[in-house]
């Protein structure tokens, strides 16, 4: 038997361990065959776990449990958020590159065009946030969820772009800098710092509500010490006449766009690529289930994320046969959703789980039972 919500939902891919299935004196390996979907489009309710009726499965030794809820709440204030961060990396973009024709800077025209991938990307990822609030369909399950997760990865992808080539730009004006006009140059300089700060102090509040949220605040945040580096490289080349000192707060930009644009990258490639939800360790996992009573194996266990604060998991649960005579398996799945739920880093509030008798898991081992 199958894991109930295999198949056909969108991003619903599922990240396994490895170990025996089964306690010690029932070992075996094993996967699965494909079973039936069970789908929650749109699902608002809170945690539950139900056992489904015989005429969901062909025995009444299996059961399914569901829990699942999806919190959105966050979504009306991450779009106003982003909308008026969005305002102002606009109107960043336009003074800059006013400025960046004005003065010959390529600290200035480095941060514009950062300010500018900062403009798309909050475009971008506003777009996918009023995307988001679509409610579920039959063919979309978990809706647009992942639309926030690409938005993500086209920031990145961007701001990466950006870095390197400030970062060959900028070498190559070390060894032949030209001139810049430092007084204008400090004075877009303060213009952008005033603007980043303003949206620093908007998208702060929600930084952690969202990975949008959280690539624009850090693309924000570099941009205003992006800002800060025109300002010292103008101040160094006015009273100094220091012309190097624009190239190097260049590659100083470079310095900072990089690494938090790898950050994120590497983020939404785990998420896409379905990996473990990071703090969950499944074999933890398996053992803390089979620690409840009853329960006598756990197989086809998987972990994976849909969006931000939407981990799912999944698992075959092998149980005494008694369980399903005496009316003991809705008990069980009660048991295993709190476990998953409240017991780990991560809070599984979405986990589709399968009651199924020794025998039956057996009869799956030919199939190629998996972890």
């Amino acid at each position: 038997m199958g894991t109930a919500d295999e198949g056909e939902r969108p991003g619903r891919g599922h990240s396994d361990s490895g170990g025996s299935p089964l306690r010690p004196d029932h070992a075996h390996a094993g996967t699965g065959t494909p079973g039936h979907e069970l789908a929650h489009p749109g699902a608002q309710s809170p945690p539950q776990a139900h056992a489904h009726p015989s005429s969901h499965s062909p025995s009444p030794a299996h059961g399914h449990g569901h829990g699942h809820g999806h919190g959105h709440g966050h979504g009306s204030s991450s779009t106003a958020r982003l909308a008026i961060a969005a305002a102002l990396t606009c109107g960043i973009v336009i003074a800059q590159a006013v400025g960046t024709v004005l003065t010959g800077s390529l600290a200035l025209l480095t941060d514009t065009a950062h300010a500018l991938v900062d403009a798309s990307g909050l475009i971008i990822a506003l777009t996918a946030a009023a995307l988001m609030r679509r409610p579920a369909t039959s063919t979309r399950t978990w809706g647009l969820a992942r639309l926030e997760v690409l938005a993500a990865l086209a920031q990145s992808s961007l701001l990466i772009g950006v870095g390197v080539y400030t970062a060959i730009e900028g070498i190559s004006r070390l060894a032949s800098p030209p001139a810049v006009a430092a007084r204008e140059l400090l004075v877009f300089g303060v213009i952008g710092l005033a603007a980043n700060v303003f949206a620093i102090l908007v998208l702060a509040g929600g930084r952690d509500a969202s990975l949008n949220l959280r690539a624009a605040f850090l693309e924000v945040l570099n941009d205003a010490l992006g800002s800060a580096g025109v300002i010292a490289a103008a101040i160094i080349i006015e009273t100094t006449g220091f012309l190097r000192a624009d190239a190097l707060a260049g590659l100083f930009i470079a310095a900072l766009i990089v690494p938090r644009a790898l950050r994120i990258l590497r983020e939404t490639v785990r998420i896409l690529l379905e990996s473990v939800p990071a703090g969950i360790d499944l074999d933890d996992v398996r053992s803390h289930l089979l620690e409840l009573e009853h329960v006598r194996g756990v197989h086809d266990l998987h972990a994976s994320t849909i969006g931000t604060g939407q981990p799912v998991l999944s698992a075959h649960v092998v149980v005494d046969a008694r369980c399903f005579e005496t009316a003991h398996a809705l008990q069980i799945l009660r048991d295993v959703h709190e476990c998953v739920r409240t017991h780990f880093p991560v809070a599984f509030e979405h986990a589709t789980i399968q009651l199924e008798t020794l025998e039956i898991a057996r009869a799956e081992e030919p199939h190629g039972l998996h972890a």
